[in-house]
């Protein structure tokens, strides 16, 4: 998840590599750097727009926190693909929004397991002891990219039936959805938190680095928690984006959860 920070500030370098940034940005947008090239040289920027190596540097350190290039030691900056966009209160199937998309949704499944509930309660269902919750665990690709690592957990009636379906072969949802499963409502909690070691591991991060947790609890029409999850995305390869809309909400906030083009992909 990118988060701009605004500063106001009348100093005349933050002007010039914002300057530059907004030049380089629209070269980006437009084609001129298309994804996979590498920009112009730290000596090459510093020639064309008359300003110092730190003022470059500067300006590319902005391009990558907002997710427009990668950059390593010793090598030009390269661009990358933007992140997808979609709204959190309409998503629930990763296959269907990254399709609509245009892009290639992917999946390996990591475990599955039915597990009954140990201790007063599950802390995140507070499904009573002894109750049988089904766990999956998923690594989602994006155009065969590493993108998200899903850890579900289902309610035994639906649960159940994921024991005979095989899901290395597309959308968890929908397969339910197709068989009548009242999947009808879903809250999405929204925050940040440290790469654990399976975490690194699945999305190829390093461990201990900042990804973006999605957890959803999704209920019928009539309030039965049938599946909870907890998502955690690469931040370089997914986006959420907030909409204020004082029509909408009585506190006058409203939020979306950004797509690869539309959360947005890199």
């Amino acid at each position: 998840m990118y988060i701009l920070v605004c500063v106001t500030s009348n100093g005349p370098d933050e002007s010039k590599y914002a300057s530059i940034a907004h030049t380089l940005r629209q070269g980006i947008e437009s084609g001129l750097y298309p994804v996979g090239t590498a920009l112009p040289s730290e000596s090459e920027l510093c020639q064309r727009f008359s300003v110092s190596r730190g003022t470059v540097r500067q300006t590319v350190a902005m391009l990558r926190n907002e997710g427009l290039v990668e950059t390593h030691r010793g090598r030009r900056p390269t661009v990358l693909n933007r992140p997808l966009e979609h709204a959190i209160d309409e998503f629930f199937s990763f296959s269907a929004w990254v399709r609509a998309q245009g892009r290639e949704p992917g999946q390996r499944t990591v475990e599955i397991a039915r597990r009954r509930v140990l201790g007063e309660c599950d802390s995140n269902t507070d499904y009573p002891e002894g109750e049988y919750l089904v766990h999956i665990t998923r690594l989602r690709t994006i155009d065969g990219l590493p993108t998200m690592l899903e850890r579900s957990v289902f309610h035994d009636s639906l649960g159940q039936h994921l024991m005979h379906f095989d899901t290395d072969s597309g959308s968890i949802f929908e397969y339910l959805i197709g068989l009548g499963a009242p999947l009808d409502t879903g809250t999405h909690l929204v925050d940040a938190v440290l790469a654990t070691e399976t975490d690194a591991e699945l999305l190829e991060v390093d461990l201990g680095a900042p990804v973006l947790r999605v957890r959803r609890y999704t209920r019928s029409a009539d309030g039965e928690l049938l599946e909870y999850s907890d998502d955690r995305y690469r931040p370089d390869r997914a986006t959420i984006r907030l909409r204020n809309n004082r029509a909408t909400s009585a506190t006058g906030v409203s939020a979306s959860r950004a797509s690869l083009d539309d959360i947005s992909l890199n």
